[in-house]
């Protein structure tokens, strides 16, 4: 069963409206969707805003035999040669916003995990090539730091780019990308930049939403085609 996450309505709801044989499941917290796309057996989810959302919805997810997770949605970009509509597919995951310094701990890093929490290449290829047939952007992959904040400051952007080598930065993939490796579930991120995460994101993110979310709903169902293919 393959899981799709995105963290907003917006970014699973043209997945939604074409989801066959829907089943909705009702947890504590969210509402997970159960069906079909493309021939694939799906688990469909809004997870919510934020790396605790994320990490439950995951948890719920797996409980109901998620055995392979996408997380698909909007990212401000981070990476200097990155615009409005390109895409990120994650190598790996960090939590920018952990600062356990004090103790001698990296910036980023949670007492007792890895560094960062590294995505599934098979999943990666797979993301890479429907990315690839999206018109008109660029498709980097790169490390994704996440963080309960919306970053809209070039101080900030800078930051997450020198201390991180981050491409983009978004709320929730890295709390999914730890609750899927502590259960050993492949899991890959794919994000559309929505802003430049600098002065100007709020205005950039409300603008291109529409845009890009089209965007990761052809790499997702890109995805699903090829998995279908090899079954």
């Amino acid at each position: 069963m393959l899981a799709i996450i995105g963290a907003m309505d917006e970014e699973i709801e043209l997945l939604l409206g074409e989801l066959q044989d829907r089943e909705d499941l009702s947890f504590p917290g969210a509402t997970l969707h159960r069906g079909v796309l493309d021939g694939v057996p799906v688990l469909l989810t809004r997870g919510g805003i934020g790396k605790v959302n994320a990490a439950m919805t995951t948890a719920w997810l797996l409980s109901q035999g998620a055995s392979r997770v996408i997380f698909t949605g909007v990212a401000g970009g981070v990476h200097p040669e990155l615009r409005v509509g390109d895409i990120v597919v994650s190598t790996d995951l960090v939590q920018h916003d952990v600062d356990v310094t004090a103790l001698g701990y990296d910036r980023g890093t949670v007492p007792g995990e890895p560094p960062a929490w590294v995505a599934d290449e098979t999943l990666r290829a797979l993301a890479r090539e429907a990315a690839a047939e999206v018109e008109g952007v660029r498709v980097t992959e790169g490390r994704v730091a996440s963080g309960d904040q919306f970053v809209a400051s070039v101080g900030e952007v800078g930051r997450l780019w020198r201390d991180f080598g981050a491409a983009c930065a978004e709320m929730e993939g890295a709390a999914v990308a730890q609750v899927c490796a502590k259960a050993g579930v492949p899991f890959v991120v794919i994000r559309s930049v929505s802003d430049t995460a600098d002065h100007d994101a709020k205005v950039d993110y409300r603008t291109f939403m529409p845009l890009v979310a089209r965007h990761a709903k052809q790499v997702v169902r890109g995805m699903l085609a090829r998995l279908a293919a090899q079954a």
